[in-house]
């Protein structure tokens, strides 16, 4: 490519990473406005990380409507961020966003801290921050790169946990995010799959650590769900293709996806913990 030469970007193309949902020109969909809640998280407060967009805005949408007050932690998408809590408003139900970077061990006790100041109180910690890069050869893979994927990913989830716990009473839950990776692997996510491994292994053995607290622990491990993570990931060729080679033949909404979210927060799964569940489109896992 000559030095001059501009290179050829599809629309919904990103250059950083988790991407914004406000430059899509396919949004996510991420709510269903004919929805309506039956209070199953009732006075419940949550934080949801990775908040702003994708599956954490579904998520905080969903919660707000079944009840719930929103703590949106997010990295520095504000635009986004701001439009979430205005969705969560809409609900009637408060909704504060905390920007920050989950890496960072300060950040996950001051977004505890300031849910705590303006709530009083913590039921639910949803774990749904993340970043991926795609590597033709682990080879490429630097260790700057490698450490920040495992900041965002699962460092960030010890830290918040440690963070909450103090403040989470029986009944309690806590969600993670994990990925259809973290069980069929993929050859060019190595660092983000090995991440989302290490996920499924915490939401287990913190399970069976907390279970004489009364706090249940299970996770989300979605297949192909179409968010800004993806277009800030890969190229128009992938992105043509995503979601295609599932049984039902597309990639997922995160609207899709957030009922499993809110079947772990919710009394609906009290026998549930220590689980996975797969909204994935029809492939086959070994959970």
């Amino acid at each position: 490519m000559a030095r001059n030469e501009k290179k050829t970007r599809y629309p919904e193309q990103q250059d950083e990473q988790p991407g914004r949902r406000w430059k899509m020109e396919e949004k996510p969909v991420t709510e269903d406005d004919a929805y309506r809640g039956s209070g199953k998280l009732s006075g419940k407060i949550a934080i949801v990380t990775g908040g702003d967009s994708g599956i954490g805005r579904a998520v905080s949408i969903l919660f707000a409507k079944e009840g719930a007050h929103i703590a949106i932690a997010y990295l520095d998408e504000h635009e986004d961020a701001a439009e979430t809590k205005e969705r969560v408003e809409m609900q009637g139900k408060r909704c504060i966003t905390i920007s920050g970077d989950v890496g960072d061990p300060s950040f996950c006790k001051e977004a505890v801290a300031k849910t705590m100041d303006a709530f009083g109180r913590l039921d639910v910690l949803i774990n749904n921050a993340g970043e991926q890069h795609a590597y033709d050869s682990i080879l490429d893979v630097t260790p700057e790169d490698l450490d920040r994927t495992f900041r965002t990913n699962i460092f960030s989830m010890f830290y918040f946990i440690q963070a909450a716990l103090p403040h989470l009473k029986e009944n309690s839950t806590i969600v993670n995010s994990t990925s259809i990776t973290a069980y069929q692997g993929h050859p060019t996510l190595i660092p983000y799959s090995c991440t989302k491994g290490a996920i499924t292994v915490l939401t287990r053995s913190l399970a069976i650590s907390l279970a004489d607290k009364g706090i249940r622990v299970n996770a989300v491990a979605p297949g192909p769900v179409w968010t800004p993570l993806i277009p800030a990931s890969f190229g128009p060729k992938k992105v043509e293709s995503f979601g295609g080679s599932t049984l039902i033949g597309r990639k997922g909404q995160p609207v899709e996806i957030a009922p499993s979210y809110l079947f772990l927060a919710s009394s609906d799964s009290s026998y549930m913990t220590g689980q996975v569940l797969h909204p994935n489109g029809g492939r086959i896992v070994n959970s």
